[in-house]
């Protein structure tokens, strides 16, 4: 399976991404998604990695069988089980050391640094059972149920897609009210992601992934209308955006607006940021096909692919570097504007030197593993 350029510097933007949007009073979080789209990285990373399962069960169980694919993916689910808990530490442990400093920071809550300090068992296990969810780490946490829940829904998926479509689209129509049945340490209950409704644009990530080919001989020769359309549906997005930003001025238009959309809720995926994702999906993978690898092979795009390659270890990294980057931006108070865009880049910047750097010499057992498989 070749390796998609533009795949891996778009998961390495949404890290840079998310990382960026967790810092409160970062200069480039005015440059981000969310301030020209409906949909934010959370949506792009999960699309993506959807994908991405799709792509690769197909490749791995046309060479090697399903059982093998199975087992890929469910070893994988506990990789990423691991990572969110050794992020989730980390955390943590970094929060309380920059209280302690008297660095105060509000990328993430500030009670999980004194969980960890007076009860470091109890922490990592209300974790590891998905009781407590760590903001910024919380993606994670969905990520593990969904890539678990492939084991069963991908090989259902290449029996029966329609039907598999049909559940899913049900259980998104529902995900609020199931979700709230899930107790943990939530006073309305549930995943802060909610799964119900995320699995829905997971899963549509993995059937792209898998049946590609087949859906792009489907809708080529409607390529021109689809285009518009995503075009359409991607400035709808835009207006409601745009139109939350200018305030009361616009309040006309935004009541207008919200006749067509309803609601917005990001925790349970509503339909609007989920068509939005879609339509930016069709036009970065189809019209803006070219100009996105050009965009990948460029200096830039290849330090984001770097990232995107980093996988777990990168989304750690980003996590941990949010938590600090806004320290350092809000201590001393009232910095100027270039000193908070300065700790932006030099963020960006720690973070695909790490990422380079894993690549390079990290994870030694997953290359034994990976050059036994060749």
């Amino acid at each position: 399976m070749n390796r998609l350029i533009a795949l891996d510097m778009l998961r390495g933007y949404a890290l840079v991404s998310i990382m960026i949007n967790h810092m409160p009073i970062s200069v480039l979080r005015g440059t981000t998604l969310p301030n020209f789209s409906i949909f934010d990285a959370s949506e792009m990373f999960v699309l993506l990695s959807g994908f991405l399962v799709g792509l690769v069960w197909r490749s791995v169980e046309n060479r090697e069988g399903r059982r093998m694919a199975q087992r890929r993916f469910a070893r994988r689910a506990f990789e990423v089980w691991r990572a969110m808990l050794i992020g989730a530490v980390l955390m943590a442990l970094l929060s309380a050391a920059l209280l302690a400093l008297d660095r105060p920071h509000t990328a993430i809550w500030n009670q999980y640094a004194i969980w960890i300090l007076e009860n470091p068992l109890g922490f990592l296990g209300t974790v590891a059972t998905f009781w407590v969810q760590p903001n910024i780490i919380d993606v994670l946490a969905v990520y593990v149920i969904l890539i678990t829940l492939s084991v069963v829904v991908v090989p259902l998926m290449l029996h029966w897609p329609l039907i598999v479509a049909l559940g899913s689209v049900l259980l998104w129509w529902h995900a609020p009210e199931l979700n709230a049945m899930i107790p943990n340490h939530r006073t309305e209950n549930g995943f802060l992601f909610n799964p119900f409704g995320w699995q829905m644009l997971f899963y549509t990530g993995t059937a792209i992934g898998l049946y590609r080919q087949t859906i792009m001989a489907v809708l080529w020769p409607w390529r021109h209308v689809l285009t518009v359309l995503a075009i359409g549906m991607f400035a709808f997005g835009s207006a409601i955006v745009i139109g939350a930003r200018i305030g009361e001025p616009a309040l006309a238009f935004r009541q207008a607006l919200m006749q067509v959309y309803g609601t917005i809720d990001k925790w349970s995926l509503d339909g609007t940021r989920y068509l939005a994702i879609v339509a930016a999906a069709w036009l970065v993978s189809v019209p803006l096909a070219r100009p996105m690898e050009w965009l990948a092979a460029t200096r830039p795009g290849v330090a984001l692919q770097q990232i995107g390659k980093g996988g777990l270890f990168a989304f750690v990294a980003c996590v941990l570097l949010s938590v600090l980057g806004d320290a350092f931006q809000m201590t001393p108070a009232d910095q100027p504007t270039w000193r908070r865009l300065a700790v932006d880049l030099w963020a960006c910047v720690a973070l695909w030197w790490v990422s380079a750097l894993w690549l390079e010499h990290g994870a030694p057992w997953q290359r034994a593993r990976k050059a036994r498989r060749a």
